[in-house]
């Protein structure tokens, strides 16, 4: 594969962040800090992954159980008010919420100085994970560098000045005010900050910090640590919480000691290294149209004027990548609502794991993007939720297997949350989580990874062997159950959201049973079980049109109460599964575009994930036009300066689903064939890209000129045979390895580790 051509990727700005949601992140996966870059007060408001609000509980309503088959009898005879009614009360989570992720607490460097400064500017480099201010006070220049270091499992806060005998800095580490913490200067160089989140089950936590300066001195100032005419100064922030470990003080303090080893230059090259082993492998790069040279709200500010950078796309999707590898790594929870970054006790949706898209967007990218060994987080959630979810589904529903409704947290919760209707009674949570681990095969082709998690995808698949139902007309649907969030109209005028076999529950379940029944077929195992499986999924709904051209969201033709909702629940089919194809399934495609076009007719779109969701439509539809029309859209509407997705408030799901599109939009690997360019916005002429991952365990390299290819390089990982279409307007003009021609496409056979690299004419 070729080498990478990096460039100087940074989100920077003019002026310190005066709001949260402008600030910039810095993450080591379980670590998290929002830098305000401030010269003289500068705030870090801080997390770590497992600060949720109290212990594990057992919340299945055993009313649900004795009620089901009452509920499915009213709603077979359309009396949904009444099944509703029952739901609310017999099906809902005892009590009602899961826990809720929280935040730490803040880190505030004060200067001693109060003299007016001059800002130069801030920024986050991206190709590096460090986040810089740097500004000047009475003709002193300092720099202050921010990392979060996975290696050494702490944040390190790096201050320079350019004379010596410059740096006096008050540090305190607090913030919060819930049930305990305590904030105790150790002696003159450390502090140990601890807490609690609730109840004697309630996960407490530690944050030990550590100040080490070079030259002057260093002592504590009643609950703050003080620097006094230092050369430099670097403050080290370790954090463990009772979750993870018993002695969580200790643990915290010993992480600083073990840093503290080492000096700042030491721990950067150290993160640098492992942070880029992560970044170096995936680029995507526009020749024209970047204006690299302005700030980034300058940039964006021109986007939302209808300029066109195409650096700034690109930039995004080098930040989805950021984003990811901040945020998830081996041994920490998945990315929640808001990633790890979280400001606010009582966080918007509790910033848990909201599994009716919001969790699975996060991890859309990881694949494409060549870091599906950062997806790990998710299958070990998954394996969490394993034990909870057999009791919900044996107490409130009688089945076997195991089953998520629509949010899941700390603990692996899987009864319902809320009192919602349109969004608590919906039982394919873990099933779509568990096609995540096919997805994972389907790039790696790991058949250890596959053996190891089978019987996690078979057991998520025996809940439904059990809990669908024959709806009159001898198809098997999900009863009682929703299409996530939404609401519809029935013919007399009724308003309901609880329905027998929403499209969406029917799409999913189908995926699930293909990856059980394929994933046996791989592994030699599991003959009966998997003819059932396929006798049953022959049973589930097919997707149908509607009255309005549309793919129907629900079995009946139902209207919406809300036309332009931003869930586009029945459009899971064409993405992100592929049931619903440009090329495969031409009838169901035109469908599938009906429903984008009525969706954003009515103001669709509205939310920066759902954007982030249609704008991978548009790109299974090869609808480069589209692309870029609504890429704009999410810029112009849904981001925030520092690039944050905006629901509002700031969600991460949208960051990771955008950039997620904008790889689909180049490279395509569904229904066994791969596909360059299917959908690029005709803003990207030229460029290239390097190390996208395809399904079939391939790598991709391709360069184009006035969009269309010129060259392309595949990686055959796994010695698998490799179906290429030839893209429209090209011929190949020749291949390093042999193929032959199949209709539109070439096949080619390499073995494992070969690479071919074709030429087009």
């Amino acid at each position: 594969m070729a080498v990478l051509m990096m460039r100087n990727r940074k989100i920077w700005f003019k002026a310190p962040a005066e709001d949260w949601n402008v600030a910039l992140p810095v993450g080591n996966g379980r670590i998290g800090g929002m830098c305000f870059g401030q010269p003289l007060y500068e705030k870090i408001q801080l997390n770590e992954d497992s600060i949720f609000s109290g212990g594990q509980r057992k919340r299945n309503n055993p009313s649900a159980r004795e009620n089901l088959e009452k509920v499915r009898q009213l709603l077979k005879e359309e009396k949904i008010a009444e099944a509703e009614k029952i739901v609310l009360e017999a099906f809902c989570g005892t009590p009602v919420n899961q826990r809720h992720y929280m935040p730490l607490g803040d880190l505030v460097i004060q200067h001693h100085l109060e003299s007016e400064c001059e800002y130069k500017c801030r920024s986050l480099d991206l190709e590096n994970a460090v986040c810089t201010a740097e500004y000047s006070i009475k003709g002193v220049n300092y720099v202050r560098r921010v990392i979060c270091s996975e290696p050494a499992q702490v944040m390190a806060i790096n201050i320079t000045a350019d004379k010596s005998a410059s740096i006096s800095l008050k540090l305190t580490l607090d913030g919060r005010d819930d049930y305990f913490d305590d904030n105790s200067p150790m002696n003159d160089t450390d502090i140990l900050y601890y807490g609690g989140c609730g109840g004697e089950d309630g996960i407490n936590f530690a944050a030990y910090l550590r100040v080490i300066g070079v030259g002057g001195s260093v002592h504590r100032w009643g609950s703050s640590i003080v620097t006094e005419d230092c050369d430099s100064v670097t403050i080290l922030i370790g954090v463990q919480t009772s979750y993870r470990v018993s002695d969580y003080k200790k643990s915290a303090e010993l992480d600083v000691i073990t840093a503290a080893e080492k000096d700042f230059e030491e721990l950067l090259k150290e993160h640098i290294e492992d942070y880029r082993s992560y970044f170096d492998r995936t680029e995507i790069v526009f020749d024209e149209g970047g204006n690299d040279s302005l700030p980034t709200d300058e940039r964006l500010k021109l986007v939302k004027e209808g300029g066109v950078d195409n650096g700034l796309v690109s930039l995004y999707f080098d930040f989805g990548r950021y984003l990811m590898i901040s945020g998830s790594r081996e041994g920490t929870l998945p990315l929640n609502l808001q990633g790890i970054w979280n400001k606010d006790m009582w966080p918007a949706w509790g910033c848990r794991f909201t599994v009716n898209i919001n969790t699975e967007m996060n991890y859309w990218l990881a694949e494409v993007a060549d870091m599906g060994d950062l997806h790990m987080p998710l299958f070990d959630h998954i394996e969490r939720m394993r034990p909870n979810g057999r009791a919900t589904a044996r107490e409130m529903y009688g089945c076997g297997g195991f089953v998520c409704h629509h949010n899941t947290d700390i603990w692996g919760d899987t009864a319902p949350q809320d009192l919602w209707m349109p969004g608590t009674q919906w039982v394919t949570g873990a099933a779509w989580l568990c096609t995540h681990i096919w997805e994972h095969w389907l790039y790696s082709r790991d058949r250890e990874f596959l053996a190891e998690k089978y019987d996690t995808l078979k057991e998520a698949s025996l809940f439904f062997v059990d809990f669908l139902i024959d709806n009159g007309k001898g198809q098997l649907v999900t009863c009682p159950s929703v299409s996530p969030e939404n609401t519809y109209i029935t013919a007399s005028g009724a308003k309901g959201s609880v329905c027998m076999g929403p499209s969406m529950d029917s799409q999913i379940i189908y995926e699930l049973f293909t990856a059980v029944i394929e994933a046996g077929e791989v592994l030699g195992i599991d003959a009966d079980y998997r003819e059932k499986l396929k006798g049953m999924r022959e049973k589930l709904p097919k997707p149908q049109i509607g009255k309005y051209g549309q793919i129907m969201e629900w079995a009946e033709d139902y209207d919406e109460a809300e036309p332009g909702h931003r869930h586009i629940s029945q459009l899971f089919a064409l993405y992100p599964a592929d049931i619903i194809s440009y090329r495969k399934t031409p009838e169901l495609a035109a469908a599938a575009r009906a429903t984008i076009e009525r969706r954003l007719a009515h103001g669709g779109g509205h939310t920066g994930w759902s954007r982030a969701w249609i704008i991978n439509h548009w790109a299974r539809l090869h609808d480069g036009v589209k692309v870029k029309e609504n890429i704009a859209a999410l810029l112009e509407n849904s981001t925030s300066d520092n690039l944050f997705d905006m629901h509002p408030p700031f969600q991460i799901d949208g960051n990771f689903g955008a950039a997620a599109g904008i790889a689909e939009s180049l490279l395509q690997s569904e229904c066994g064939e791969i596909e360059l360019l299917p959908a690029a916005s005709p803003d990207w002429k030229n460029g290239h890209f390097r190390g996208l991952r395809a399904r079939g365990g391939f790598a991709v390299d391709c360069d184009w000129a006035d969009g269309k290819p010129v060259k392309c390089v595949i990686k055959s990982l796994k010695g698998e045979k490799c179906r290429l279409v030839i893209p429209d307007g090209c011929e190949i003009k020749n291949a390093s390895a042999e193929y032959v021609t199949s209709g539109d496409c070439i096949e080619l056979n390499m073995n494992a580790g070969e690479s071919a690299e074709i030429v087009f004419a």
